[in-house]
């Protein structure tokens, strides 16, 4: 499948553009004229996507940062922060940030506090990030190992999607990514569910699924930019799962953003179940498809500390934790608040798996 690319002389802050041809890059670019360029990359994207772009992008600075989660801090804020000023760049200049949702979160960060803000631009080359963490202008660091706790909402310039890239990820790392993809199936669209769930990771159709799942959170961000409501929804699985990722981050054994995502969905989904809000039926097919994706995370986690590490979400009010929560298939209900023993009760059940 191959989508049409229409783009306008003076493209609209926050755009998502598809393009399946690099020599398109330089017209996706913003229409404006800015003082210097940098590309923001990591050590993975520069050595995998940066040579496959490089010929087709203005003049610019690199900026080569490491790769990984525990690399997502102010450390490595403050290196971007001293390279654009070690090269002068100034609020008339431009990062083009080629990358997954890590440099994404951080790039777009540093770029919309550097000298107050200047404009940036998203070259999502993630599953993850092209599904989810490029749309909707959420940006941040993760604080004392808590996730994404120092951040802020900026839009970038455009967003320019190119499925190509995800010819270069490990197996490990376009799993991973799925788990936003059934994230946004099952609280939005219960056909969309019965068509992935009928299938094994090899044989889904990435064009088509990320184009669903931008257009999904496209829609539910634009009316709700802020997170004061709608926009909740999309944290099912994440308050449980940003804590098991958050505790695991500190082991020797970290799990990838989706494997924590899709075990906090299988433990919301099971707190659902017992809030009568999903069914048995309901659960047992959530739980069958993310297992036989996913696997089960055998290593150990100390409930309390996972728990202490929830009660810092983002979503909660006062001391009560609040989670988005599916409302049978297709659906879902936010601010639901689920208590201490609610929680423990379904780590038991996916232990019991």
């Amino acid at each position: 499948m191959v989508y049409f690319v229409a783009v306008i002389s003076s493209m609209s802050s926050g755009a998502v553009v598809f393009s399946q041809n690099f020599k398109e890059f330089p017209s996706l670019l913003p229409k404006l004229s800015y003082s210097q360029t940098c590309v923001l990359v990591d050590s993975n994207t520069r050595i995998h996507c940066y040579p496959a772009l490089r010929d087709f992008l203005p003049p610019h600075e690199l900026i080569e940062v490491p790769a990984g989660e525990e690399q997502k801090n102010i450390t490595t804020c403050q290196l971007i922060w001293q390279k654009l000023t070690d090269k002068h760049f100034d609020r008339h200049s431009l990062v083009i940030v080629l990358g997954g949702g890590v440099l994404g979160d951080m790039g777009g960060f540093c770029a919309a506090t550097y000298k107050r803000g200047i404009d940036f631009v998203l070259v999502p080359t993630t599953l993850l990030a092209q599904v989810d963490a490029s749309v909707g202008g959420k940006l941040g660091i993760d604080f004392n190992d808590f996730k994404n706790q120092i951040g802020v909402f900026c839009e970038p310039q455009s967003t320019v999607i190119n499925t190509h890239f995800l010819k270069t990820l490990p197996l490990r790392e376009l799993r991973s990514g799925f788990a936003e993809v059934v994230k946004h199936c099952l609280i939005s669209d219960a056909a969309m569910w019965e068509t992935i769930r009928k299938k094994s990771l090899d044989e889904q159709n990435w064009e088509v699924l990320v184009k669903h799942s931008v257009d999904f959170k496209k829609s539910v961000t634009e009316t709700d930019p802020r997170e004061k409501g709608l926009r909740k929804i999309l944290n099912f699985g994440h308050t449980i799962g940003h804590a098991l990722e958050s505790y695991f981050l500190t082991q020797e054994n970290r799990i990838f953003h989706g494997e924590a995502i899709a075990m906090g969905m299988i433990m919301e989904s099971f707190i659902a179940t017992e809030k009568k809000l999903i069914s048995e039926p309901e659960l047992h097919e959530i739980v069958n498809y993310l297992i036989k994706i996913f696997g089960k995370e055998s290593s150990p986690w100390k409930d309390a500390t996972v728990i202490s590490l929830m009660t810092q979400d983002k979503k909660n009010r006062g001391a009560e934790i609040l989670a988005a929560l599916p409302e049978g298939i297709g659906k879902a209900k936010w601010d639901v608040s689920i208590t201490e023993k609610e929680i423990v009760k379904s780590f038991d059940f996916y232990r019991s798996l």
